[in-house]
């Protein structure tokens, strides 16, 4: 990435917009340094926005003062990011790219937040044309710089797709965890039913019951043992589980516990269980305080 920097004129760096406050990598600051540089906080439609002006006013203070929040699967405000590119690098010193007409633009972020998604809806928006990227549900699609993808004609605009890339190390447990719920890490290197446990602490937390009605459970519940028994019995996802007993061996009927936690999360992910502002603890001023060694 950084090697590519040379022919660059401009940074759209994507993150989700369940989390806008926690879980970006401090290093591309670092590395990509004076660059023009815009963040586009994409899945807005699984994301509750109740708090958008707040969320603005608190990257403001970080310095991010550009700012697009976006659904790149329904195209709704990919319309506004060449407009604010183009006038982001108008405004800033192109020195030795001056003589080129041609933009480019690199595409940065956390793995499996949107940038793959976000080239491909530029397209359509721009060239009317399709796929040039391929997008996956889970982290790692993108491996590799990739050559340059061209989303616009006037101005005539290339991006460079990136691999996601996470932080080193995460500042928290609970942004780790955040990140893990968002679909950055795979889930099996955090655990399902962790994560399930996490999710179910989250949603009761703020208010967010519609796996309730969503699962037919009588009413809210903070056991992730008995939510997800509940999930695995009306999933029908159970498994049949030898016992040995002093008469010989029993086969028992147990719920099947990683797979009603991988349901639990898919739905969550989909937005079948309503919209989440999984950073409400860092917008109110109470940011998670237990490091990762």
């Amino acid at each position: 990435m950084q090697s590519s920097l040379k022919l660059v004129d401009c940074i759209i760096e994507v993150h989700d917009a369940r989390i806008p406050l926690s879980g970006r990598n401090p290093l591309f600051q670092e590395t990509l340094g004076l660059k023009p540089h815009l963040l586009v906080l994409n899945k807005m439609d699984l994301a509750d926005l109740t708090e958008q002006q707040k969320i603005m006013q608190h990257l403001e203070g970080e310095g991010l003062k550009n700012v697009i929040f976006t659904n790149c699967v329904k195209d709704e405000n990919v319309k506004q990011i060449i407009p604010m590119v183009t006038e982001l690098i108008g405004r800033s010193h192109r020195y030795h790219r001056k003589e080129n007409l041609e933009y480019c633009i690199m595409v940065i972020g956390v793995p499996n937040v949107g940038k793959s998604s976000l080239i491909n809806s530029l397209r359509r928006q721009h060239l009317r044309k399709g796929k040039a990227t391929r997008v996956g549900g889970e982290p790692g699609i993108t491996r590799a710089v990739m050559s340059k993808i061209q989303v616009s004609e006037r101005p005539l605009m290339f991006l460079l797709d990136t691999p996601g890339v996470l932080a080193p190390r995460i500042e928290s447990v609970e942004t780790g965890l955040k990140l893990a719920l968002c679909g950055t890490v795979l889930d099996h290197l955090v655990g399902e039913e962790t994560m399930a446990d996490y999710l179910l602490y989250t949603l009761n937390k703020h208010q967010r019951f519609g796996y309730v009605q969503h699962y037919g459970l009588g009413s809210a519940c903070d056991n992730v043992e008995r939510v997800l028994k509940s999930v695995a019995v009306k999933l029908g996802k159970t498994q049949k589980v030898k016992v040995l007993t002093g008469t010989g061996n029993v086969n028992i009927i147990q719920p099947n516990y990683p797979a009603a936690a991988r349901d639990f999360l898919q739905t969550f992910r989909r937005g079948l269980l309503g919209s989440v502002m999984l950073d409400l603890d860092v917008l109110r001023g109470h940011p998670p305080a237990e490091t990762l060694p």
